[in-house]
């Protein structure tokens, strides 16, 4: 991680300690707005609702329905924040405090309650080579989770704030690359000055290959005229530069720059097993974003030559199995874990990578035997919670068939209302459309189209109850 955000997390830190050892007064040194979700479909439907009410004319519900949907709802989310004192987040605003009011129970979670931290991210637009994505981070310890998107700088502070405190073991790789690499788009700007890259107009024209590796004859030749001429100090700190920038870009979705960053790094250190690694996220990014198959197969050689240099860095080794599951090699994924945990016995993640291995392969039992491993060899109470959790829950898989059937038929029914809620959301708005347009051509046509908006508005809130419900795991009966 970059010590200049370690320093930066400590000194926040340091002064949240000392303002809340003032009585009376809590201080957050970051919060960030809850995703809007939930607002947006009340008004969503309110919206529609005025729209039935002003066709039976009931103008004044109508009018009522609009004001709550556009002005109150709207001004609630505003008020819906997460908020990090330095030791747990806590959500603030006007509906957490009528939830509590009614539940009794503040939704809070500390950061050593932290069991697991997952981030996704969403490909909002593509303009030439930039990428804007937009991450969905999601917090879960003790039965409470927390979900925040990315959107600018409050979302970032939350990041260099929060996840730097939370164990290494938690986080997944996404998450992981936005507590090191995340930052202002200003500093980005400065460090490609600083650096002397060269500007994305001039990249557009520019050949996008980077060869690894190459015939055997070529690959000698060349590592032995770098052994010959000798690589000095500053060039192997401007490498390392480099491969931080390269990171940032791609994280900021300027896959072309980060290209240019890493082909620049490697031609300085072309055997360093961690730079093939991010090159190989970088692949894997530009594959993902441009749907180009031979990218993906580039970022899986790219990953394996990654293992072959990564000598005996268990954590490397690790990380380079989390990618080869990402790219669905789960056979060399399992030979990297194994590697990682006969150079270093306590690697929690690599005995999760087993278990995730080990599912995939239909082997319950060894799920639940990695599973019971990863918790003997952790320290931390809340991941060894979590790994008792889920090797009891495999383990009623495997002894219980009916609490399997019973799973099983959960999680289809899942993927069935998803289907459901996707078809039902894209029939109302054409619905919705065909409506619009027939109140101004024909009322029979605008009649049949709020009675088949109005239906399947029904099935779609339906489905998302429903799959509000379904989502949670069953609990498994008491054997008598």
């Amino acid at each position: 991680m970059n010590d200049t955000k370690q320093i930066e997390a400590l000194k926040s830190l340091a002064d949240a300690a000392k303002e809340r050892s003032r009585p009376g007064k809590r201080v957050f040194v970051a919060s960030v707005r809850v995703s809007p979700g939930a607002y947006l479909v009340v008004s969503s439907v309110l919206t529609f609702s005025a729209g039935l009410l002003l066709r039976s004319e009931q103008d004044g519900w109508a009018l009522l329905a609009i004001v709550v949907a556009w002005t109150l709802l709207p001004a609630l989310a505003l008020t819906d924040k997460i908020a990090f004192d330095g030791k747990s987040l806590v959500r603030r605003g006007v509906m957490p405090f009528l939830l509590q009011l009614v539940s009794g129970r503040r939704q809070q979670l500390s950061v050593a309650e932290v069991e697991r931290v997952d981030t996704n991210a969403v490909r909002t637009l593509r303009r030439g080579g930039r990428v804007h994505y937009r991450y969905r981070s999601q917090i879960t310890g003790r039965g409470t989770g927390f979900v925040f998107a990315s959107g600018g700088r409050r979302y970032r502070k939350m990041v260099q704030r929060l996840f730097p405190l939370i164990h290494d073991d938690k986080i997944d790789l996404r998450t992981r690359e936005l507590r090191d690499y995340l930052c202002d788009p200003k500093s980005i700007n400065r460090d490609l000055d600083w650096l002397k890259l060269a500007p994305s107009d001039v990249l557009d024209n520019a050949t996008a290959e980077i060869k690894l590796g190459g015939k055997r004859e070529h690959r000698e030749h060349v590592e032995e005229q770098s052994d010959a001429h000798g690589i000095s100090p500053s060039d192997v700190e401007r490498a390392i530069l480099l491969r931080e920038l390269g990171n940032k870009l791609r994280i900021a979705g300027r896959l072309r720059e980060a290209g240019e960053a890493f082909r620049r790094a490697l031609n300085v250190l072309p055997r360093d097993g961690r730079l093939i690694y991010d090159f190989a996220r970088l692949l894997r990014s530009q594959a993902s974003a441009r749907g180009d198959a031979r990218l993906l197969s580039r970022a899986r050689a790219a990953l394996r030559l990654s293992a072959m240099r990564a000598d005996e860095d268990a954590a490397l080794l690790s990380l380079i199995g989390e990618g080869f599951l990402e790219c669905n090699e789960a056979s060399r994924a399992e030979r990297s874990f194994q590697r990682a945990i006969e150079l270093e016995p306590r690697t929690f993640r690599a005995r999760l990578g087993l278990a995730d291995v080990a599912l995939r392969n239909g082997k319950l039992a060894h799920v639940i035997h990695q599973y019971r491993d990863a918790a003997h060899e952790t320290s931390e109470k809340a991941l060894v919670r979590y790994a008792r959790r889920e090797a009891d829950y495999y383990l009623s898989l495997n002894d219980d068939d009916d609490y399997l059937s019973a799973e099983l038929s959960r999680i289809n029914w899942l993927q069935t209302l998803t289907r459901v809620r996707r078809l039902a959301a894209r029939v109302t708005n054409a619905s919705t459309l065909v409506a619009l347009i027939g109140t101004y051509a024909d009322q029979e046509i605008a009649g049949i189209g709020w009675a088949l908006a109005s239906s399947s508005l029904v099935a779609w809130l339906s489905s998302l109850l429903a799959g509000r419900l379904l989502s949670a795991r069953r609990k498994p009966r008491p054997i008598d």
